[in-house]
């Protein structure tokens, strides 16, 4: 039995389903796929990355709908090479997450990033991130992360809940021990192994999905799909993200994704119920 659909107050055999946008801020085409991924398509959920160029114009969309449920997608990677980022916080404070030219690591260098990264700095940078989008008046619902993995490090993971618990917000998880470490606690969490849309071939979208729909598992499931509009732009920007994000997008906003939904019963949420059942302090 699913721990977190008890806390949740649903059927030991129901099976939810969260789709969360990652992303959200990174650029312009992004923001706008993922508003109408929302509005018009089956995805309940974003998570904001506030350093990035697109963020202020996301932060705006959130305001003009407060009633949009939206996380905090902490980010200490930048994986764009013509679109840099870096921290929100003064860079001496936090030199060892920064590289040579003081933007964030990238993608390739993520093992540098965990080998040398400061806990403390780390903290210093998360506080920024999640203060810039509270101090705006924006009330986010959960915290994950951007490219890494559960935090990346046990003491990232560690201090991510601590700060979850903090500002009353839910957390991320991929399944497994962290899954069930919450579960102990009486918190809620997604009980099967997260699905990372870059893990999918683009090529063989959106059969993959229509299939994984199908067969979801009882309990919580989290997908993390990265919606972007393809445009020139956007290709532009993101030559190797794009079609990746455009398939996102177009499955999003399939009816056949919302006819399996409803045949097969699922309920779809967003991060809302979580952070309810799982506030603490």
């Amino acid at each position: 039995m699913s721990v977190t659909t008890d806390l949740l107050g649903y059927p030991p055999d129901a099976r939810l389903l969260i789709v969360n946008a990652d992303d959200f801020g990174m650029y312009q085409g992004i923001n706008q796929a993922v508003n109408h991924a929302c509005s018009e398509g089956i995805v309940q959920s974003r998570t904001l990355m506030t350093p990035c160029v697109g963020a202020a114009e996301a932060k705006e969309m959130l305001e003009a709908n407060p009633e949009i449920p939206f996380g905090v997608h902490l980010t200490l990677v930048c994986e764009m090479s013509s679109n840099r980022w870096g921290p929100l916080s003064p860079q001496e404070r936090v030199l060892s997450l920064v590289d040579e030219y003081g933007h964030f690591y990238s993608d390739e260098r993520i093992p540098e990033l965990l080998a040398g990264a400061n806990i403390e700095e780390v903290e210093i940078e998360f506080r920024a991130q999640i203060e810039s989008v509270t101090s705006a008046g924006l009330s986010p619902t959960h915290l994950d992360w951007h490219c890494l993995r559960n935090g990346g490090r046990t003491d990232m993971y560690d201090l991510t809940l601590q700060l979850a618990k903090e500002y009353h917000l839910a957390i991320r998880t991929h399944g497994g021990k962290e899954t069930a470490d919450l579960n102990h606690q009486r918190l809620p969490a997604n009980d099967h192994e997260l699905l990372d849309s870059f893990s999918i071939p683009t090529e063989e979208k959106p059969d993959r999905y229509y299939t994984m729909l199908a067969e979801l598992p009882a309990g919580l499931t989290e997908w993390a799909i990265h919606p972007g509009l393809g445009d020139d732009d956007s290709q532009q920007i993101d030559p190797y993200g794009w079609p990746v994000r455009k398939a996102d997008f177009d499955f999003a906003l399939s009816p056949r994704a919302k006819e399996i939904i409803d045949q097969e019963g699922i309920f779809l949420l967003d991060y809302r119920p979580l952070q309810a059942a799982g506030r603490v302090g």
